[in-house]
């Protein structure tokens, strides 16, 4: 029989990059909550591996309205919460070096406009006076978004991971969610490697999980890990302000992306072209032949700089590239935070909060409007055009 002192008002499965923000701002609401995770201790999944980007300039209001509340919360996360994050308000620059790029970079800028994000179009000669060091040598121009940025998701995770307990959060680590039992609709019951718990409410906030989690109860997630891979320099002196992205397709790759911590590193990842479904995280040789060969191209300062280690991480994506936000069909009380597409660390506080709307009942307009479109029962025919 279930011990009494094992029923919570909300359980949430993952403690990473959302389930952690989420148990924040759950307890923070004056809600019992359990966080349940297979692995040993906070952020070891998809979290740890997170080069740290926060950006809003995305094509689809929804993520665009998210990732404006995570800046918010990420760039005074030390005057409300106390603790250095590492944020960095060093900017976003797309980069174009053809015609196509151009036009989809000023394409997009007409819906980024709309929710008055702070991004332009600069020509050649604007945009090397922003990033001096970009290879002059057929570059069209860009655009700059000065108020995107960077921090820790270590540093951030322990601190919401830290503030949680604080507010009274229970975390399980070690303890792998192995079934979960529904009665009339609703999840009775959720059976871990070592007790059973009761729960008003469930969230799946697994990551590259979510999909194992979301069959427990008879649900087909449309998630499926996609590995990426990412590495990091040695430090050397600040020379380059924001993030750089270049959307060019190539052999092995649909876009890359890098930018220099405050501490000195130049931290990069690569998007696979196609996919690298599964999850196999272990390093491979391509990649930093492939990847460094297309960032000296556009930054040929890169050249010397000695790359200190590489890694794997899991995206869980979605077929259109957008997050998985709302209540499961069919089981009243499971509540979904899954499909952040690599995305979880800048939307995860945001999403957080959403989350908590949704279950104490304070939604806004504005939620409904997001959560309409990133609604589990969507068609997903749709595509983030800037994943």
């Amino acid at each position: 029989m279930t011990n009494p002192s094992n029923h919570f008002d909300v359980i949430v499965i993952g403690a990473g990059s959302l389930g952690t923000p989420t148990a924040y701002y759950l307890a923070n609401a004056g809600l019992k909550v359990l966080v349940l995770d297979s692995v040993s201790s906070v952020g070891q999944g998809s979290n740890k591996r997170a080069i740290g980007g926060i950006r809003a300039t995305h094509s689809d209001p929804a993520k665009i309205r998210l990732c404006q509340r995570s800046i918010e919360i990420f760039s005074t996360f030390k005057e409300t919460f106390g603790d250095d994050i590492e944020w960095d308000r060093c900017g976003y620059t797309f980069v174009a070096y053809g015609e196509k790029e151009e036009q989809t970079l000023k394409n997009l800028l007409i819906t980024q406009k709309k929710f008055q994000l702070e991004n332009d179009w600069y020509d050649k000669k604007d945009l090397l006076k922003i990033v001096p060091n970009l290879n002059p040598l057929g570059l069209v121009g860009g655009t700059f978004s000065p108020n995107d940025g960077s921090a820790s998701p270590l540093l951030s995770n322990h601190a919401y991971y830290t503030h949680a307990l604080e507010k009274g959060a229970e975390f399980h680590f070690s303890e792998a969610v192995v079934d979960m039992q529904t009665s009339h609709s609703k999840i009775s019951k959720v059976s871990t490697t070592k007790s059973e718990y009761l729960a008003d409410y469930v969230i799946n906030c697994a990551g590259a999980s979510a999909a194992c989690i979301g069959a427990m109860t008879g649900l087909d997630l449309p998630v499926k890990p996609d590995s990426h891979e990412a590495a990091i320099t040695e430090p050397v002196a600040r020379f380059l302000g924001p993030m750089i992205v270049d959307i060019r397709p190539a052999v092995g790759s649909s876009n890359y992306y890098f930018y220099q911590h405050i501490t000195g590193q130049i931290i990069f990842c690569i998007t696979p072209s196609p996919n690298a479904w599964g999850d196999d995280i272990n390093e491979t040789s391509s990649f930093l032949p492939m990847v460094s060969r297309r960032m000296i191209e556009v930054m040929p300062r890169l050249k010397n700089i000695r790359v200190r280690r590489t890694w794997r991480g899991l995206y869980p994506m979605t077929p259109d590239g957008f997050p998985i936000l709302g209540w499961a069909p069919e089981i009243s009380n499971l509540l979904l935070g899954v499909g952040l597409c690599g995305q979880g660390f800048m939307l995860g506080p945001s999403c957080g909060e959403l989350l908590t709307r949704l279950i104490v009942g304070d939604l806004t307009e504005q939620d409904k409007e997001t959560l309409a479109i990133l609604s589990p029962t969507r068609s997903f025919s749709s595509e983030e055009l800037l994943k």
